[in-house]
């Protein structure tokens, strides 16, 4: 994960966005949970999860966060949160039967090497999912013309959905599925926008990525 953020000196500022464009992470946290896998006892993680509002939303009850003060709050949400970084995850291999990633890759200098610490830490046929903007979108562009001017994409990189998917195959996943929403300038979101099939329409796409179990041979 890039060094020097800010998150940990604007957490006001980065809850005070939500407040702005409710309909936005409203339309964000139901792709999202399209693509969280169905059963009981189902135990999942939130990578780099900040304050913990889409782990909150989604019932995820752990995770990590490197921020004290997002992860401070994230506690307060109710949810168990570790002193940690995607690069390094504290926890031991085949745990989990599935991996949150929402945004935050955004903000890592190598995805290869925190897709497959997400690969290690899940089960066999567990899936990741990943939540990011696409950078040849509506809200992609809007966000790469105002980068240096902006508090917290100025160190921001958004990726493609080629580059993502391709460093999600180099990781060892297997299976994909697509969704996306978000299909108006930022601005003009003033409606929860239901999640669509597979990308190139919407800013917000998800993808969920299964890390598939080895035939024995």
């Amino acid at each position: 994960m890039k060094t020097n953020l800010p998150f940990d000196s604007h957490v006001a500022e980065y809850e005070e966005w939500y407040q702005e464009f409710p309909f936005v992470f409203q339309s964000e946290v139901e792709a999202l949970r399209e693509m969280l896998p169905e059963g009981d006892n189902l135990r999942g993680i939130e990578v780099a999860l900040g304050t913990g509002k889409f782990s909150e939303a989604l019932g995820i009850k752990e995770g990590v966060e490197p921020s004290p003060n997002m992860r401070a709050l994230a506690v307060s949400r109710g949810i168990e949160v570790v002193d940690s970084v995607a690069e390094n995850l504290p926890y031991g291999d085949l745990k989990f039967d599935f991996v949150l990633m929402a945004f935050c890759i955004s903000y890592f200098n190598n995805l290869s090497i925190v897709f497959r610490e997400a690969h290690r830490v899940l089960k066999k046929n567990g899936v990741l999912i990943v939540g990011f903007i696409d950078r040849n979108s509506i809200i992609g562009k809007y966000y790469e013309d105002r980068k240096p001017e902006s508090t917290f994409y100025r160190q921001a990189n958004f990726y493609t959905v080629e580059k993502v998917l391709a460093e999600l195959k180099q990781s060892g996943f297997k299976h994909f599925n697509f969704c996306q929403t978000l299909f108006n300038p930022l601005p003009e979101i003033k409606a929860f926008e239901p999640s669509k099939p597979g990308h190139g329409q919407g800013s917000f796409v998800v993808v969920q990525a299964m890390k598939k179990r080895k035939r024995n041979t």
